[in-house]
């Protein structure tokens, strides 16, 4: 028989788990489907039997309605064959499951001076050989059947991540994983070898193209994923339908039913890119792995962030998904409502890594009662089952005999459920799974059978791939050629780039000469022009690194190799490459002036050249498992390519022991191709004669000589060949060999890119461990306890947890809170209107006559369903717009106008917790008292606030934690102390607090809240739909709908009466005794995405006597108010503290988070000291000939380099920072943004100097400059060219949104710094862009550096540099030549002959120096002096371009915001 591997649903235990409609999410669209899905259904037969098996139903006159049973057909498609013949399953089946992973001791913050500390090198070392290892999991046993879904349960850290992982045979960054784990009778390592794709894990983020559509996404699923034995058409002889027809078929299946439909065509989207919402992201996913045919699916958290309506209709998803496909489903989620939890059959709840229950979801709430546990009033099964595991949040059980034994730790909870009638349960359902489905060869054959016949013809048998190799290549060239589409905008910025560059290097060398003095510059052009192509190359890196977890994803889902996708990558590249190359090429060949035959186009070298180095920098992306490792060895490798082209150093003069390295450039060859096939037809006229003009008109030829490179006495012209071959060692009889050359470095490096992408598939496994100041007793305390889960991403301290983590009112914190100044001012709003302007001239009202107030000692909730305003009210309220929009409405401090500094006097915690990621908790509540606190304050009594404020937010154990390493939980925790240590006068609006959370976390905060209030704080607080424990802790409620209008505000009332009745008596639905009543209003009031109202609550609103209440509050809020003073403020300049304040504390501060960032030291450091030794050691020791002080020229230049990695690297932190200011500090009026731009500055220029410093030391004696000059280069490049990259570097982020444009933005305008120096092409052959010439600052650079250090210099040639030439007789060379030396200068070898006179063109470097590129020695003090002009008025441009993109009101940044469409805020 063909593979039926097991049927489940007669086995398991009947489920009281709520199932979905097949057409919940799109009815409409499922009813419009349902004909064409008649098609994909089984081979109809004329009989009544298998008509109805096939979905129909008789009618009266014994025809059939064509009315088709949906759910039936789509489990046709998504199983197999509804005769059995390839249905396949997966149960997953576990027992003594044990997972252990490398403990997560308390960890230090590294620092600049532990990197350098060798005992700190010592303490690494020990801990790679004796790793401490820790249990994650243990004792874990079960099994969910095909058709189950299992809900799992825990905090975080509990080990959630880890079950789920492991259960998804992801066991890659575990130290072990043992026990038994059993798919039916497949071990792990054969579904992994042979059907990996039969089993997923889906992260809680949404991994997917953001460029594709949502139909293009499914399709690339479907079309991976399509089976051989695919369903037939209508009719018996209607034979299969086409591949085509399934996928599309699939597609609108997928679609329809999951109410994708009207986004079909619209991107995906991600942060950057604006795409689909959130819930349909999810969908997206679910629709995705369901199309992959995959048996068992994990899905981790991933309803993070989102609303309960749309968590719920995520898992609504789920449960359609499991029940069409009979797949497997596991899942992880926070804060689950009642009405999620009920679409569960089982539940696995989790205690400190062991397994406290397991078993029926319905059986659950019950178990933990009978146990001796107690749910609190209202509280869903979900929060109570995590609540359990939690001693400071659990209840007893009052009723509970005293003498009866309950289990308190982790190990009597898994210990209390082994011996528990349910673990007996659990372990006959294993029993009998066992016995059905393990160890029963006939079910892997029949397994085994059906994924054969699902693999295409030529794919292998023992592939985990359905479809072949060459399918492979074809379906991921088609995506790529989508996401291409999808992101055209980048292509096209690409081409116009190589436009514009093609432009300008042909006009700096437009109609270049075909003498001799243009035979420089034509090896300059054609040196930058594969220069160029091979610098673009570099932006492959990034852009692996970006689709790499989504490669991986694919790879684990077994949807194709990823050696296929770097395939299918460079394959659709070729045509890209081939028309930005033909862009470029064809610009600079017509503008320059090349060689005019089809056979010397430059094109076809440069081409190949580019195809090559795209596969060696993906190839070297793809070793590595991070972005700033491979990064740092590109920019090297770039440097030498660069450096041993042949072009900055010739081959003959390359120093013996690093000549290897041209031998394996492929740029070298790239170039020698190039330049011969060039020079090969030229004979270019000398333009330099020796000797030549006033006493020299009748001399003749025979009697002239051409200083050029391969002249021959008596010719006037000299052969380009020849100089090729003598200048660089180049020949034209290898151009077609380096083009073989190169053709084989092309193909040796795709072939790399492949293996190294196949084999290189697994990212950095990511952990997260709390990182604590140096020194610090909580550290101490952290390692004394249990060491936070690191795989599980999450760092919470279970055992060493003080109770203030989990219940703020202890004593210590009561007396802080106690402590705090009470406060008596009421803070209200009157008919708040808020516009914004939309596309088309057109706006959009966002708030619609809203009105309110909040008390001191009241928590008001600010709720709503998402787009009803929530952020917006909230922002507009604590004046916190963009200006973007127009806001109308009263806003009242007791009745009387807000006083001037009112945002200075309001806490505002922001749903993002941004904090400078580097800083201590302590350090970031110490900056907010010290900058927003009054001056007249001492620092003694701020310090002391501040240690109040710690243990008020329950943080005085994670005092000296480095914030960016924090969790969740305590991150919050921080944003609210940082708002509490300013010590707000008014009152504290916080954004969403809860969101991200589990459970007792957002129990933890609220309760938290709960206390300020109670003594005495104001509070208004949005938040996403919430258990009704949380939303009991309110008091005031203030509800909206879309459009921003009012539908509620007043008193919650003790368990929501007064809510709930203010409803009812308006026409709402009962509200039952154990429903959510945050859940129930929004539902009646029509918020969601499915649920609807015919009442107008609004118009209800505004006709209730409640609403006349609020009115007759407000009037008397307003009348008690004005008999008193109005509220004054607090300071009154723009800011509390001075401006050299405000500079010392953030550069105390900008100091602390660059010490502690030993990465970004080092790479400076490191990067500087290989970039020194290889540039010094390329040109070590030159020589005084010409061509060695040529390449003291090229040492400088190449130098310069360094200036574009330095300054990339500096812009990430100045923007990080200038967002943080952006988001959190300048609306709190903490300091004045041009403290922050100057201590931006100050922060970076140490270490630039002495990153500047060690490039000095490791280049400047190594290339052999003269000691006695060293003190002036050591200032050009030891101070004022790190001050010159610092600070251009800046100017450039300053206009930047981002670092990524940042980069771009520095390269192209850096471009210009290098294009019109005077190196590519000298001064004289500038022609009209010598105004540049003049313009850029390292035209000063390069003359004061090298005219300084070889000024009043000789020179003395090499042998080939010597000219022969023969004086007319009887004359010797001195009498012959010296008028010509007196005034062009030179000098003999041999004065005193008369024939063959051995001449060189120059006898000191100023007279080289000064012909050829026009450096003079004398100017270097005024070149020295230019520079720190370009210093001032790069620092001045900084603080302009911030200030005009970014601090004024009409910002240009901010007007082009306000041109796009606005989108309403939650």
């Amino acid at each position: 028989m063909a593979s039926q591997a097991h049927q489940p649903t007669p086995h398991r235990r009947p489920s009281h788990a709520t199932h979905v409609q097949a057409d919940y999410f799109d009815p409409t669209g499922v009813d419009e489907l349902t004909r064409t899905l008649s098609r994909l259904s089984q081979p109809i037969s004329p009989g009544q039997e298998k008509a109805a098996e096939a979905g129909f139903t008789d009618t009266k006159d014994g025809g059939i309605e064509e009315k088709l049973d949906f759910e039936k057909i789509l489990g046709s498609v998504f199983r197999g064959r509804e005769d059995g013949s390839n249905f396949r399953s997966l149960g997953v089946l576990f027992e003594n499951l044990r997972v252990t992973g490398l403990g997560a001791q308390a960890s230090y913050q590294p620092t600049f001076g532990s990197t350098l500390n060798p005992i700190r090198f010592f303490e690494a070392i020990q801990g790679i050989r004796h790793p401490a290892v820790r249990d994650i999991l243990s004792g874990f046993e079960g099994v969910v059947r095909p058709g189950e879904m299992l809900l799992v349960l825990g905090r975080p850290g509990a080990g959630c991540s880890t079950l789920l992982k492991t259960l998804a045979n992801q066991h890659q960054e575990y130290h072990s994983v043992s026990g038994e784990i059993h798919y039916d009778s497949f071990s792990p390592r054969a579904i992994y070898n042979h059907h990996r794709g039969d089993v997923q894990y889906c992260p809680e983020d949404d991994v997917l193209f953001p460029t594709l559509t949502v139909e293009e996404t499914l399709t690339f699923a479907v079309r991976s994923r399509a089976p051989r034995t695919r369903p037939s058409a209508e009719g018996e002889d209607g034979g299969k339908i086409s591949r085509r027809e399934y996928e599309k078929s699939v597609v609108e299946v997928l679609l329809s039913v999951f109410g994708l439909g009207g986004v079909r065509g619209t991107l995906v989207g991600d942060a950057a890119i604006r795409g689909i919402s959130g819930g349909e992201k999810k969908r997206v996913s679910i629709a995705e792995s369901l199309a992959t045919k995959s048996l068992v699916n994990a899905w981790d958290n991933s309803t993070r962030g989102l609303d309960s309506s749309t968590a719920l209709e995520f898992v609504r998803a789920l449960r359609i998904a499991t029940d069409l496909g009979q797949v497997t489903t596991i899942v992880s989620i926070y804060q689950a409502g009642e009405s999620l939890y009920e679409l569960f059959d089982k539940v696995c709840v989790i205690y400190e890594g062991k397994m406290a229950y397991f078993g029926p979801a319905d059986k659950a709430r019950e178990y933990f009662v009978e146990m001796g546990y107690e749910p609190a009033y209202r509280q869903t099964t979900a929060d109570f089952l995590v609540a359990v595991t939690d001693p400071n949040c659990r209840s007893l059980r009052l009723s509970l005999n005293p003498s009866t034994p309950i289990p308190r730790t982790s190990t009597e909870f898994a210990s209390h459920f082994l011996s528990s009638p349910l673990g007996e349960l659990n372990r006959s359902s294993m029993a009998s799974y066992r016995d059905e489905f393990i160890g029963k060869p006939h079910l892997v054959e029949a397994f085994k059978e059906g994924a054969y016949k699902d693999r295409a013809k030529f794919a292998s048998k023992k592939s985990p791939y359905m479809i072949s190799i060459g399918m492979q290549i074809r379906a991921v060239m088609v995506r790529r050629l989508q996401i291409l589409k999808g992101g055209w905008a980048a292509q096209v910025i690409l081409i116009f780039s190589f436009l514009i560059q093609g432009i300008i290097i042909g006009t700096v060398f437009f109609h270049i000469e075909d003498s001799t003095a243009a035979y420089f510059s034509r090896t300059g052009v054609i040196f930058f022009a594969m220069l160029f192509s091979v610098m673009s190359t570099l932006t492959e890196i990034p852009a692996l690194f970006a689709q790499r977890p989504i490669v991986l994803r694919h790879h684990r889902a077994a949807l194709y190799h990823p050696a296929i996708e770097a395939l299918a990558t460079t394959l659709v590249d070729v045509p890209i490459t081939f028309l930005s190359i033909l862009v470029f090429s064809a610009s600079i060949y017509y503008l320059v002036g090349l060689q005019k035959t089809a056979g010397q186009y430059l094109y076809v070298f440069s081409f190949v050249l580019t195809l090559s180095m795209k596969a060696w920098f993906r190839a070297l992306a793809a070793m590595f498992e991070g972005p700033a490792p491979a990064t740092a060895i590109a920019g090297l490798l770039l440097l030498a390519l660069t450096l041993y082209t042949g072009y900055n150093i010739p081959r003959p003069t390359m120093t013996p022991g690093l000549r290897w390295i041209s031998s394996i450039n492929p740029g070298r060859y790239g170039y020698e191709a190039m330049l011969t096939n060039e020079f090969h037809t030229l004979n270019g006229v000398c333009a330099t004669l020796v000797p030549q003009g006033p006493g020299y008109e009748g001399v003749s030829l025979a009697n002239q000589v051409c200083t050029t490179v391969g002249s021959v006495p008596g010719q006037s012209r000299v052969s380009g060949e020849k100089f090729v071959e003598l200048s660089y060692g180049y020949h034209h009889s290898n151009t077609w060999k380096d083009f073989g050359i190169l053709v084989a470095f092309g193909i040796g490096f795709t072939l790399l890119l492949l293996v190294m992408t196949e084999v290189r598939t697994a990212q950095a496994i990511q952990t997260a461990v709390t990182l604590f100041k140096r020194g610090s007793k909580s550290a101490a305390k952290q390692t004394e306890g249990k060491g936070s889960d690191d795989e599980e991403n999450v760092v919470v301290d279970t055992a060493s947890s003080s109770a203030t983590d989990h219940d703020p009112i202890t004593t210590e914190v009561r007396k802080g809170l106690q402590s705090q100044p009470k406060m008596t001012d009421v803070f209200s709003w009157q008919n708040i209107e808020y516009t914004v302007p939309i596309s088309g001239g057109e706006t959009r009202k966002l708030l619609d006559d809203v009105s309110g107030y909040v008390a001191p000692g009241k928590l008001t909730a600010l709720m709503g369903e998402s787009g009803a305003g929530k952020t917006t009210l909230l922002n507009v309220l604590a004046q916190r717009t963009n200006d973007v929009g127009v806001v109308r409405g009263d806003r009242f401090v007791n009745g009387q106008p807000l006083p001037s500094d009112f945002q200075a006097q309001t806490g505002y915690c922001q749903q993002l917790d941004t904090h400078l990621d580097k800083t201590t908790v302590r350090e970031a509540l110490l900056f907010s008292a010290k900058l927003r606190q009054l001056p007249s304050v001492p620092l003694s009594e701020k310090e002391a606030y501040v240690e109040r404020c710690l243990v008020m937010c329950g943080l005085e154990n994670h005092a000296d934690a480095i914030v960016g390493s924090l969790g969740v939980e305590q991150r919050k925790r921080t944003t609210i102390g940082v708002e509490l240590a300013a010590k707000p006068k008014l009152l504290i609006f916080l954004d969403e607090p809860t969101t991200g959370l589990d459970s007792q976390s957002a129990w933890a905060i609220m309760t938290f809240l709960r206390s300020l209030a109670d003594n005495g704080q104001a509070i208004l607080c949005t938040i996403h739909q919430p258990s009704s424990e949380l939303f009991h802790v309110f008091d005031r409620l203030l509800l909206l709908r879309k459009g921003g209008q009012t539908v509620y505000f007043g008193d919650v009332g003790h368990n929501s009466v007064t809510m709930i009745d203010y409803f009812e008596r308006n026409g709402s639905r009962h509200c039952a005794s154990t429903e959510n009543p945050a859940e129930f209003m929004l539902d009646v009031i029509g918020a969601g995405a499915t649920a609807t109202s015919n009442i107008d609550w609004h118009n209800i609103w505004i006709h209730s006597n409640e609403f006349k209440a609020l009115q007759q509050s407000l009037d008397q809020i307003h009348y008690e108010g004005r008999q008193r003073p109005p509220v004054e403020a607090t300071f009154h300049s723009d800011f509390s503290t001075s401006w050299p304040y405000q500079l010392t504390q953030l550069v105390t501060r900008d100091s602390k988070a660059i010490w502690r960032d030993p990465t970004y030291i080092m790479s400076k450091l490191m990067l500087n000291i290989a970039g020194g030794l290889f540039v010094g050691f390329s040109f070590y020791k030159s020589k005084t000939t010409l061509q060695g002080t040529q390449n003291k020229l090229f040492t400088i230049f190449i130098s310069s380099l360094m200036s574009i990695p330095m300054a990339n690297q500096l812009q990430v932190p100045f923007i990080n920072r200038r967002d943080i200011y952006q988001v959190r500090e300048r609306p709190s009026r903490m300091y004045s943004w041009t403290a922050l731009v100057t201590s931006q500055i100050l922060a970076e220029i140490p270490w630039n100097i002495l990153s500047g410093t060690l490039y000095f030391v490791c280049w400047y004696w190594t290339v052999g400059f003269p000691n006695d000059r060293a003190g002036y280069t050591y200032l050009m490049f030891g101070i004022i060219v790190p001050l010159y990259y610092t600070t251009v570097g800046q100017a450039v982020a300053a206009m930047s949104p981002s670092a990524e444009i940042a980069a771009i933005l520095f390269s192209f305008l850096f471009s210009f710094v290098l294009t019109f120096n005077g190196v590519f092409q000298p001064y004289r052959q500038l022609k009209w862009w010598r105004w540049m010439y003049r313009l850029v600052p390292y035209t000063y650079l390069i003359e004061g550096v090298l005219g300084q250090a070889l000024g009043n210099t000789q020179i003395t040639c090499s042998p080939i540099e010597y000219v022969t030439l023969q004086p007319p007789s009887p004359q010797t060379c001195g009498a012959y030549l010296e008028r010509y030396i007196t005034s062009m200068g030179g000098y003999l070898t041999n004065p005193n002959a008369t024939s063959d006179c051995q001449f060189c063109s120059a006898r000191t470097a100023d007279q080289f120096l000064k012909g050829a590129f026009n450096i003079q020695w004398k100017h270097h003090w005024r070149d020295a002096g230019l520079l720190f002009g370009y210093l001032a008025f790069n620092i001045a441009m900084t603080f302009l371009l911030t200030y005009l993109f970014y601090m004024k009101t009409w910002s240009l940044s901010g007007a082009l915001r306000s041109r796009k469409s606005q989108k309403p805020s939650s």
